[in-house]
């Protein structure tokens, strides 16, 4: 599992993981699609923004491995904002590779990629 150094390990003052520590020895947990209700929390909106924010500051428009990047937080912004870059698509690989789709996460968080959240 590819560790990215550098990369926040959560959201500040709050419990919102954005990577792990260590590989699970049973699996990486698999990526999912979750909706978004309009009704979430604001703090949920806030860790996916700065979340997306933070894709965004390491890896711009690039594939990227999914190593350490927590599965929940991913799962978020799955199927929308980060794709997958291989078909098929392995939701249970610390190697899969993902990518940020441009278009949609500056339509949903255009602060984000645009440094005003970091």
């Amino acid at each position: 599992m590819i560790k990215h150094r550098g990369f926040p390990g959560r959201l500040p003052g709050t419990d919102f993981q954005f990577i792990i520590r260590r590989a699970n020895p049973k699996g990486a947990t698999a990526i999912t699609v979750r909706e978004r209700f309009k009704d979430r929390r604001p703090a949920d909106r806030r860790a996916d923004a700065c979340f997306m924010a933070a894709l965004w500051e390491h890896f711009g428009d690039q594939p990227f491995e999914r190593g350490n990047l927590d599965a929940g937080r991913l799962s978020w912004l799955f199927g929308r904002e980060v794709v997958a870059v291989e078909d098929p698509f392995d939701p249970e690989s610390y190697d899969a590779l993902l990518v940020i789709d441009v278009d949609v996460a500056r339509a949903s968080f255009p602060d984000a990629l645009e440094g005003r959240w970091a």
